[in-house]
């Protein structure tokens, strides 16, 4: 992994904001950091940061300033694309004051709110949409009726749908009034509109959608219509989370 004409691996992990060039030797001696998938304890070595991948205790460093990857709080209403052809509110305006090339990952029905994430980083993309990682999503639902206690039970066993049985991987009940219900739901599947044709199918209709996390990354406080660039160790967990 040593390249001669490469910078030193400490200055490296500083640039990217992990300390001090001193804290970041500790990290090295300490074994906490990885070159290409062999750990280094060395503080001599020297690496290409254009080509190394490099992981700092299992999460992955982003070393590529060309690159970004933002959260969006996509309100109602709006189709998951850059340009709609049949005029209908997108994305693109949320992100016209960047300058990079921007796409979605996944997408959302033009009614549910929350989460949607934007790169211009493609290999992250690939991997966040690849059913194999299986990466967690998580959703707020406000569904017609009172949830009866056997209905999360059956959703953790397993719904058919048309296209095939869908699993959710976590069930809760969140608040109740007389006439509706919120619930939250964890899902790694990716299928369109999901979430809402297992509660139809369920017998309890959604009436607002909202998502609330993609893998570690949490919507939070992030206002509708509002976007924020992922921090370096939430887009790192991110990273680890589909094996980057």
């Amino acid at each position: 992994m040593h390249d001669p004409d490469g910078v030193r691996l400490q200055k490296v992990l500083a640039t990217a904001g992990l300390g001090s060039r001193r804290k970041c030797e500790e990290l090295i001696s300490d074994g906490r950091v990885s070159v290409d998938g062999v750990v280094v304890r060395e503080l001599g070595v020297r690496v290409d940061p254009r080509g190394a991948t490099i992981h700092v205790d299992g999460m992955r460093l982003q070393l590529d300033t060309s690159l970004v990857t933002l959260a969006l709080n996509k309100p109602a209403g709006v189709v998951s694309t850059m340009h709609d052809p049949q005029g209908r509110p997108s994305l693109a305006p949320f992100v016209a004051d960047r300058a990079e090339r921007l796409f979605h990952v996944g997408r959302l029905d033009a009614e549910t709110e929350g989460l949607l994430l934007l790169t211009n980083d493609g290999e992250l993309a690939n991997r966040l949409a690849h059913p194999a990682h299986g990466v967690l999503k998580t959703y707020l639902a406000t569904v017609e009726g009172s949830v009866r206690p056997g209905v999360g039970a059956r959703l953790r066993r397993g719904v058919e749908l048309e296209d095939g049985p869908v699993v959710v991987d976590g069930f809760r009940v969140v608040d109740a009034t007389p006439g509706a219900t919120m619930v939250e739901v964890v899902i790694h599947e990716g299928r369109n509109r999901v979430v809402r044709r297992l509660f139809e199918e369920v017998g309890h209709p959604v009436t607002r959608l909202v998502r609330t996390q993609v893998g570690p990354i949490r919507l939070g406080d992030l206002r509708p219509g509002r976007t924020r660039v992922l921090g370096r160790e939430e887009l790192g967990r991110l990273m680890a989370d589909v094996g980057l």
